[in-house]
């Protein structure tokens, strides 16, 4: 087969073409978090071109308390998280109207697997001068998978993992457990196609309209993978790109997520030159973007979070050492931008202090602390360390977020109801969820009981228009922006 780009069989709703399966091919999710009960919900909602269902889908999670609760929620036909995504909802409702999706914690459940789907988490810790990867909990799941799975049946990961895992962790651990069973060790194929979903509004959508890499540790793995893949995926519009290797396949996923996060670095230090040369970098941002070769670069902002940007450039070091026995290649670019993203949180920090003041002692309304727009999604949110650093200085921060009601990082309980912002000091614009977004912020600050008398309102992250900006200059605000001079 010829490497690139593939078109296999499947064009978008209604028709998913496929033969007519009575006996569905049982497909496993292996964790149900963010990407897997997502995942979950996609491959249930494929249907062929009759509009009939093509798998019978079954998540698994670990026997713990989240474990036990994600799989609750899909077996009453709910999405286990916040889900701004009306679609995703609704094909997670569907499946469970049509009985083709189910969850458990079960580990036997996967003898009866076709196909399983690897989404377990793996982090990185980076508390030394060496990032480093505990393999062992997916290892653990991998060797799961080769006591139970029949033979002839596809494991693909979608666990984003230092480059060579598969090869050199999956495989073997596979091959380590089939054998003990009697079975030969490439009886269970192995494949790897990682994730691009993003939760948010385009949630699903992230999943089946968009563009997939693979490959298999063999060719028939490969084959196997493309095969499912293209039921699950519109193909004909977003077609599958088909690697060499599954060692290919995993460099891609870090090499895209760690040019995003050196991008979004790399901007940083020209905010902080547009703020002293009062200049506003969004307008130069917004010039520079009319470039089509340059339309993908980042703008200021308030940090970076969520679960890949913050760990996945340092996986290339992690690799090098476990697979090479080489920790001379140092990835400075890689490892610099996890470091400046990881501050950026508190350099706005000491921008709104030094228009602003001393901290210590004002009381801050932080708005804002889910990790991106639109989503109650707090893992590495930037306003966990903003939070926290301002406290230190000796600020009271109160928070407000529309999606979240519990920050499990901090144990704060969040209002559902705007904060009266009379009560503070500076009002900090953290994240630009739509209802940030809409709101009439001068309405809501001249309703204030008592009146708030010329407020400070700083944006971290572009969140208010130029004409909002302008509006609250009018009542006596000073506003102040993340990326701009003073006064812009």
């Amino acid at each position: 087969m010829q490497q690139g780009l593939v078109v296999a069989n499947r064009t978008d709703r209604p028709s998913r073409s496929g033969e007519d399966m009575p006996d569905k091919p049982i497909v496993c999710i292996q964790g149900l978090g963010f990407v897997g009960a997502a995942m979950a919900a996609a491959v249930a909602d494929a249907v062929n071109g009759s509009g009939e269902r093509l798998f019978s889908v079954i998540g698994v999670e670990l026997d713990t308390p989240a474990g036990r609760s994600r799989a609750t929620a899909i077996n009453e036909g709910r999405f286990p998280f916040h889900c701004p995504d009306d679609r995703l909802q609704t094909a997670i409702t569907e499946a469970y109207r049509a009985g083709n999706l189910r969850a458990t914690t079960d580990e036997p459940v996967y003898e009866q697997a076709d196909i399983v789907v690897v989404d377990v988490p793996l982090d990185v810790r980076d508390d030394s001068d060496d990032p480093t990867c505990d393999l062992s909990g997916f290892e653990a799941a991998i060797r799961t998978l080769g006591r139970r799975l029949r033979p002839g049946s596809l494991v693909m990961i979608e666990t984003t993992v230092p480059p060579g895992t598969c090869a050199n962790v999956a495989a073997p651990c596979l091959a380590a457990e089939l054998r003990a069973r009697g079975l030969p060790p490439e009886s269970v194929l192995l494949a790897h196609s990682y994730e691009r979903v993003m939760p948010g509004p385009d949630y699903f959508e992230s999943i089946v309209n968009y563009w997939r890499v693979y490959a298999g540790h063999t060719d028939e793995a490969a084959d196997a993978c493309e095969a499912f893949l293209s039921k699950v995926v519109n193909v004909a519009d977003y077609p599958l790109r088909r690697l060499r290797s599954t060692t290919a396949s995993e460099t891609a996923k870090v090499l895209e997520n760690s040019y995003r996060a050196v991008n979004i670095a790399f901007i940083e230090e020209w905010g902080r030159l547009a703020e002293a040369m009062d200049v506003d970098l969004f307008e130069v941002v917004e010039a520079v973007r009319d470039r089509p070769t340059h339309s993908n670069i980042r703008q200021p902002g308030f940090g970076v979070g969520g679960y890949c940007l913050p760990k996945d450039p340092l996986f290339p070091a992690v690799a090098a050492r476990l697979f090479l026995d080489n920790d001379r290649m140092a990835f400075p670019f890689s490892r610099s931008a996890v470091e400046i993203n990881r501050r950026m949180p508190v350099t706005n920090l000491d921008r709104l202090e030094a228009v602003f003041g001393p901290v210590g002692g004002k009381t801050l309304l932080l708005l804002g602390i889910a990790y991106r727009s639109d989503v109650d999604d707090t893992r590495s949110a930037p306003a966990e360390l903003f939070y926290r650093e301002a406290s230190a200085r000796g600020a009271r921060v109160i928070c407000h977020d529309p999606y979240v009601r519990r920050w499990e990082e901090t144990g704060l309980e969040i209002p559902s109801a705007l904060p009266n912002p009379a009560h503070a000091d500076a009002i900090v614009f953290a994240v630009p969820h739509r209802m940030y977004r809409e709101m009439d912020v001068a309405e809501w600050l001249s309703h204030a009981s008592p009146f708030v008398a010329n407020p400070f309102v700083y944006d971290c992250d572009n969140v208010l228009e130029d004409d909002m900006r302008e509006r609250l200059r009018g009542l006596g605000c000073r506003v102040e922006s993340t990326g701009r001079g003073l006064g812009l």
